[in-house]
């Protein structure tokens, strides 16, 4: 298998490239390329799932995206160490319904040699807003790219 850089053990840089490249590909909504980061083992727990392997998580994804529509991520690095990266992250989509929500979350993630992600806990929580509360619009623009988010 070939590597995926950047590798562990993680610096501040490198860590935050890994946490750019994961809300870039997450902002595809691929499910294909974003289960091509993982190892062909990787665990998750996702909320209350709990999910194992590559085919799993592709499955997991489009049943994800086919319930929260026009998806947009943002990730910001919380801290690093060794092969771990913590990342708090926040996304907004809305249901078929029109409820527009934005979600909360903090992701553990855990990464072997080669830079796959070999386990992933994510923990989100979602609120309910009006469309014109929204502040994510697809993906970052590149110039801001590594600003943080506002909490609320």
């Amino acid at each position: 298998m070939a590597q995926r850089p950047p590798l562990p053990p993680f610096t501040e840089e490198t860590a935050r490239q890994k946490v750019q490249a994961a809300e870039d590909a997450w902002n595809t909504r691929d499910p294909e390329r974003i289960a091509g980061a993982y190892t062909e083992d990787s665990v998750w727990r996702n909320r209350g799932e709990f999910i194992t392997g590559r085919a799993e998580i592709i499955a997991f994804l489009r049943r994800k995206w086919s319930r929260e529509l026009d998806y947009g991520l943002r990730k910001d690095l919380w801290s690093f160490g060794g092969h771990r990266i913590a990342v708090r992250f926040q996304y907004e989509c809305h249901d078929a319904a029109g409820q527009w929500y934005r979600s909360y979350g903090n992701e553990l993630w855990e990464f072997d040699d080669d830079g796959y992600m070999r386990r992933r806990e994510a923990s989100i929580n979602d609120v309910p807003i009006d469309e014109s509360e929204r502040r994510i619009f697809g993906a970052r623009p590149q110039a801001e790219q590594g600003q943080s988010f506002p909490l609320g």
